[in-house]
């Protein structure tokens, strides 16, 4: 699009539908409930990879196949986004029970692991399940959200992502209370990120409500993905957020595991190890928070821009502290407070 051109007026608002009101009587409260429902059932992403390495030692295989506990994760998320959208379900199916649903299934795959103990294909192809269902929960909560919001938006998207970033730092939590305790950790982080998994779903079926900014459904037209790339503004968005998901996910993946390592080589705790992956990873949600409530007055671009810098200059300072454990989790904390702090960001925009 010529940037002297003019642009088409936006769609006049969507009156309330499902359960909206006409309102925002409720906001908050929905929007925390949303939150935390998203929290405990993402809690599911990295439940494997937080015991990936017990994992692997069980079966004998290579380092490499604990890969395929998260890349399993991811595919099934991307395949489950594709069908989802194809087949229209967010605006087909009531976004409340589509993320009930998935919660629930995502929750049955993953608790099949601890429970079946079963060979590592088998468990590939139920974390491929997991990933496909949290497609299920993530873009509705998202969309939920957005039936609430319009100024306040990036806060909201914000504190959303942030929930996502301390439920995906759950399973490193229930592992350091395993190391501490003498529970088989495999079981407790699989079974308790499907606990969690299943009150999340309970949250949002008791107490989470549509808002009254529900848009229209609207017909699947796969032009609008040449749309997409034709459009520079949203191209560059894309394409930002395509680079700030490869590093935030192998980030998540791989940085936990690297403190384990380090803190062991140096004779540490490592239930201390445990604790830093954790809250190298949770405190995301805070970045996140932070980050929204900035960009609201600050700009979208500026804030992620910011948070690029800063998670860049960490990446690539993490390598080189891995023989020092103290120096490497202070690292950790502030590449965990920057690496999704831009998610948020390129969401909304």
């Amino acid at each position: 699009m010529s940037p002297n051109a003019p642009r088409q007026a936006p769609p006049p608002a969507a009156a309330p539908r499902g359960d909206a009101t006409p309102s925002l009587e409720g906001k908050t409260r929905s929007l925390v409930l949303l939150a935390l429902a998203t929290l405990f059932t993402l809690s599911l992403w990295f439940s494997a990879s937080a015991v990936a390495p017990r994992m692997v030692a069980r079966w004998d295989l290579g380092v490499g196949a604990a890969a395929w506990l998260t890349m399993s994760v991811q595919i099934g998320f991307v395949a489950g986004a594709l069908l989802s959208a194809l087949g229209n379900l967010a605006d087909r199916l009531p976004a409340r029970g589509l993320l009930v649903g998935s919660a629930l299934l995502g929750a049955a795959a993953n608790a099949a692991i601890a429970l079946a103990e079963p060979g590592f294909a088998a468990t590939v192809g139920l974390r491929f399940v997991t990933g496909a269902a949290l497609a299920g929960v993530y873009p509705p909560s998202m969309k939920l959200m957005a039936t609430w919001t319009k100024a306040d938006r990036g806060l909201w998207i914000g504190i959303l992502v942030g929930a996502l970033a301390v439920g995906s730092a759950t399973p490193h939590l229930l592992g350091a209370l395993a190391e501490v305790g003498a529970a088989p950790g495999v079981r407790v982080v699989l079974l308790g990120s499907s606990v969690l998994a299943l009150a999340g779903a309970g949250v949002a079926a008791l107490g989470v409500r549509t808002g009254p900014f529900l848009a229209a459904a609207a017909r699947v037209r796969l032009r609008h993905a040449w749309d997409g790339l034709r459009d520079r503004p949203l191209r560059l968005a894309n394409v930002g957020y395509f680079g700030h998901m490869w590093e935030l996910y192998a980030m998540w993946t791989w940085l936990p595991l690297v403190v384990v390592e380090s803190f062991a080589s140096a004779g540490w705790s490592p239930a201390a190890a445990r604790l830093v992956g954790f809250a190298a990873v949770a405190v995301g949600g805070l970045g996140s928070a932070v980050a929204g409530f900035v960009a609201d007055r600050w700009g979208r671009t500026r804030t992620a821009e910011a948070s690029l810098w800063i998670s860049g200059f960490c990446a690539l300072a993490a390598g080189a502290l891995v023989a020092r454990p103290g120096a490497l989790a202070g690292v950790a904390l502030l590449w965990g407070l920057a690496v999704v702090a831009d998610s948020a960001q390129f969401s909304a925009s």
